[in-house]
């Protein structure tokens, strides 16, 4: 086992010596590969951002329930003592219908109307904050108020959400286009640099075979060096992300100032870094793969 992984180690600071030892070639493909990388994932922490500041000019979505005009004063504890209970609910603000009404003859300025009435036509209603802001939870939560007793009539104030949610499936899917197209690109990329270096190297890798050296030994280095080209442009894109959010913040900062808010756009999580180097180094693996299994098995010792 401690063989093993001294053969792995030795190769791999066999693999970072090649790097430095090409400069120019290295630092070229890094930064064409941090690019490419950035361009989707950069898609994405944007997209985030403007799903958090649209959350926040819109508000917190509602659901309004209305009473059935017969629900009693035991029955409405009861059922406020359950609505906070339930997990799916951050909050609840209870409407009396006299309260209602008064602010109805307010606003509507019919006051002499309904000053007229001989009984309130408005029912006790309550309304109710979400804890998740995602349509689809919305919408469950909704449906099962709607089978509660003595709920009359529910509602959910969710036209910004269904809109929101439109906008970001687009983007979302505009993003997952790009990606896909920019992996394989990658994967083009890596695929013909460990082609050009089995055939440089041809005549090593035929003496190595001449000696007994087995496909996966000879195969290594070149997997070493497509899985450490794909983490280094990983970590070159997250680079490009952070400084361009950092100048984007700056200029930010100056229009938010004229408008009396303050926000900021929030830079990948550690979680989302962790995978935007997880899947470079992944993409760069997944092209030598490809190149050295496609070219290694036409060299044979002559």
């Amino acid at each position: 086992m401690k063989n093993i992984v001294l053969q792995h180690l030795r190769v791999l600071r066999f693999t970072l010596q090649r790097l430095r030892h090409t400069p120019g070639a290295t630092l070229l493909n890094l930064i064409v590969i941090g690019i490419a990388l950035s361009l989707p994932v950069g898609g994405y922490v944007l997209l985030k951002n403007v799903q958090a500041i649209s959350e926040q000019m819109a508000g917190t979505p509602q659901i309004s329930v209305f009473l059935a005009l017969d629900t009693n004063q035991e029955e409405i504890s009861r059922i406020s003592k359950q609505l906070k209970e339930h997990a799916a609910i951050d909050r609840i603000e209870f409407v009396p219908r006299d309260l209602a009404l008064k602010q109805l003859q307010q606003s509507t300025g019919l006051a002499d109307v309904i000053g007229g009435l001989t009984q309130n036509p408005l029912p006790d209603a309550f309304i109710i904050y979400p804890v998740a802001m995602e349509v689809k939870k919305l919408e469950l939560l909704r449906d099962d108020l709607k089978s509660w007793p003595k709920f009359e009539q529910v509602q959910l104030d969710s036209s910004w959400a269904y809109k929101l949610e439109a906008l970001l499936n687009f983007g979302r899917l505009a993003v997952f286009i790009l990606a896909a197209m920019l992996s394989f690109a990658l994967i083009a990329i890596t695929f013909n640099t460990i082609r050009l270096q089995i055939l440089t190297q041809r005549e090593e890798i035929e003496v190595s075979k001449l000696i007994g050296a087995t496909n996966g030994f000879i195969r290594r280095p070149f997997l070493y060096f497509g899985l450490v080209q794909g983490l280094l442009g990983g970590t070159a894109a997250w680079l490009i992300i952070a400084i361009s959010l950092k100048l984007l913040n700056y200029s930010l900062a100056n229009l938010t100032h004229l408008y009396a808010t303050s926000f900021t756009l929030a830079n990948l999580s550690f979680s989302d870094s962790l995978s935007l180097l997880g899947f470079s180094a992944y993409l760069g693996w997944l092209g030598s793969w490809l190149s050295v299994s496609q070219h290694l098995w036409q060299i044979e010792p002559r």
